[in-house]
């Protein structure tokens, strides 16, 4: 497992089928895509992102937002110093956490700085005995692509996809991404969950309701 937080369903309809295949090859061009991305091109347009973040209403008001820590190989999206200034403020800091046996992603509170560790997972997160969170404000979801109405595609394993509806609402979704990760429309599967907005470094989309 390489760090796969993330979603594609797996139901055996000709629809589903079609939206993983379809999926399956946007996420290889993808993920190509970003691998030609320097660690100062993606630092500058993380920076940009993190703005845009700190700008938002939900963001302002938060009490308790979950984030996630960057796969550095894998050029994603660093919300590192995002981290930095909520913590900063009193905003307690969530991370996504796997159960090896059972597979259920869920969040997990961590001190300020996180204190977190790579688990046999492929990412870092929080300790099994830091406290779960049963409620948060706001969800930053990492994303491989993404598209204007809130789809996104993941790693495929279906983990956001499972836990967002736990959370959200009340809490609101946010997909995060460079902008070269936008696409005009992603396929939808019967357990695609999509998100509330969108922020890349270029621009911010609220998903209509």
């Amino acid at each position: 497992m390489t760090g796969d937080r993330d979603g594609v369903d797996a139901e055996p309809t000709a629809e589903s089928v079609l939206a993983h295949k379809v999926k399956a090859e946007l996420r290889k061009r993808l993920r190509a895509l970003r691998r030609t991305s320097t660690v100062e091109a993606c630092r500058q347009r993380s920076e940009k992102i993190i703005a845009a973040l700190l700008a938002r209403d939900e963001i302002i008001r938060a009490k308790s937002v979950a984030l996630f820590w960057p796969i550095e190989e894998k050029r994603e999206v660093d919300l590192r110093p995002l981290g930095d200034a909520l913590g900063a403020r009193g905003v307690r800091l969530a991370y996504p956490t796997i159960d090896q046996d059972s597979r259920v992603m869920t969040f997990r509170f961590a001190t300020h700085p996180p204190a977190l560790e790579e688990r046999g997972m492929g990412f870092c997160e929080p300790h099994p005995d830091a406290e779960e969170a049963q409620t948060l404000d706001v969800v930053v979801v990492p994303a491989i692509g993404v598209d204007p109405m809130g789809h996104r595609i993941g790693y495929g394993a279906g983990y956001y996809d499972r836990t967002l509806p736990r959370f959200c609402p009340p809490a609101i979704a946010i997909a995060v991404a460079f902008d070269y990760q936008l696409v005009i429309e992603v396929p939808k599967g019967p357990h695609d969950v999509a998100v509330n907005a969108v922020v890349t470094d270029l621009r911010v989309i609220d998903v209509p309701l």
